[in-house]
């Protein structure tokens, strides 16, 4: 066909075909690769971190997360702390079905794909039985802050020697309770969102502190940040270098490994 053609012009068809072919094997290597997803703008990858729920310890005090909640919401966060029923010294299920409420509400009110939670004391363990109740689905990032995931001595005297003052969440949160032992049987931070503990080794009331580590998160005792830091149990959700951490680890992006190389930065806000 070709050949009755003139010559320049059998030229101009055939290189026309190259380009052309050129081109096609071009828009497959984009696929395949996916390089036209490099051109989308980094928004679209990253979605933007969804509101805050703030989950109260042991005696319920939601004043005690206030502080730190207002300063999520200074940094631009939606957040909530969640009022847990019976002063959070009930049974610690039925807090977790509080806070799923809580979650339901807060989606449906922003419109969020997720949620982040931040669990305070006992609060971190309830974050931890809604999540293995099916709320890992829902959440982006659950942070707990000094958080007796394998009991505290504390409860365990107080369940033997004052029992009558040790209700159902005191009970619960004795090393060798039955509810801890269920939840830490398996796999301590099911699959879904990241995990991450923050503690400090100065917990008077978690005792020992090391029980607040948790297995499969990134665990953050405050001293390995600021060697020099004096934190108790009580000050964790109000201390300006705690805050500081636990919004290091609620920004947008994977939970970030810090050490001493960070304390100064923290510390200055």
């Amino acid at each position: 066909m070709l050949a009755g053609l003139p010559t320049a012009r059998r030229r101009l068809l055939v290189l026309l075909a190259l380009v052309a072919v050129g081109a096609v094997a071009a828009l497959v290597v984009l696929r395949l690769t996916g390089a036209d997803d490099a051109a989308r703008p980094a928004a679209e990858d990253e979605a933007t971190p969804g509101p805050v729920l703030l989950v109260p310890g042991y005696g319920g005090s939601v004043g005690s997360l206030q502080t730190l909640a207002d300063r999520l919401a200074a940094g631009g966060r939606d957040a909530t702390v969640v009022p847990v029923p019976g002063d959070g010294t009930g049974d610690l299920a039925a807090s977790a079905a509080a806070l799923d409420t809580a979650v339901d509400e807060a989606l449906a009110r922003t419109g969020a794909d997720s949620v982040d939670v931040v669990g305070y004391s006992a609060g971190g363990v309830v974050a931890r039985l809604w999540a293995a109740d099916g709320g890992a689905e829902q959440a982006r990032r659950v942070l707990t802050l000094g958080s007796p995931h394998h009991g505290t001595t504390v409860a365990d005297l107080a369940a033997r020697f004052l029992a009558a003052e040790c209700p159902d969440a005191c009970q619960q949160l004795t090393t060798g309770s039955p509810l801890l032992a269920e939840l830490n049987a398996g796999d301590e931070t099911p699959a879904g969102p990241d995990w991450v503990s923050v503690w400090t080794t100065g917990d008077g009331t978690v005792t020992p502190p090391a029980s607040a580590e948790l297995a499969g998160a990134l665990n953050v005792p405050v001293q390995s940040v600021c060697a020099d830091a004096e934190v108790s149990h009580g000050q964790l959700p109000a201390d300006a270098l705690v805050q500081a951490i636990v919004l290091a680890q609620l920004a947008a992006g994977p939970p970030v490994e810090l050490g001493p190389a960070d304390c100064g930065r923290l510390r200055a806000g």
